[in-house]
């Protein structure tokens, strides 16, 4: 499939100069979605995972749905002040701007090995604040997956200890 096709670019959003993927035309297309699910199972299929992983907020949507289709817990990671019970937080910077996010204290139990997602990689600093955080916990990393990579950012380079998958990569903005 196609899939780079049916992801809509959004000039200046948030601000001005950043192109925006969005995958919402992928979420409303069954086609597209069931794809985007059916491989990243298929590519993680065979390796051990105990939970997924996805980050706020667009990571939960395909997250959840992995999660689901792997019959494996999920986990979410969330902007400060969202979760309710104890939380560990890491604060990094992004692609514009600076932010922070947190896990439950409980989520994840020594050992455990982690599938963590979202939808875009950019610059790799969202990503890398979640690998601290499920490391911090006791979690095993044993992958991070995407929709979108932003290779022309060049996010590997922050996370050059994982193995990557994403969907999709833009070479160029």
């Amino acid at each position: 499939m196609d899939l780079q096709s049916r992801i809509r670019t959004i000039p200046d959003f948030p601000r001005k100069g950043i192109s925006f993927k969005d995958i919402t035309t992928v979420l409303k297309d069954p086609e597209a979605f069931t794809y985007c699910i059916e491989e990243l199972h298929r590519r993680y299929r065979g390796i051990a995972i105990d939970k997924i992983v996805a980050i706020e907020s667009r990571g939960f949507i395909t997250g959840a749905a992995l999660a689901h289709s792997m019959h494996k817990g999920f986990v979410p990671i969330r902007k400060p002040g969202k979760l309710p019970a104890a939380t560990l937080r890491k604060e990094y910077s992004l692609e514009y701007g600076n932010d922070a996010i947190e896990i439950h204290k409980d989520a994840i139990v020594p050992g455990e090995r982690i599938l963590i997602h979202d939808d875009v990689l950019a610059t790799g600093g969202t990503m890398n604040a979640a690998c601290s955080l499920v490391k911090e916990l006791g979690g095993t990393i044993v992958g991070l997956s995407f929709l979108i990579e932003l290779a022309f950012l060049k996010p590997r380079a922050k996370l050059s200890e994982y193995d990557i998958v994403s969907l999709v990569s833009y070479q160029t903005e």
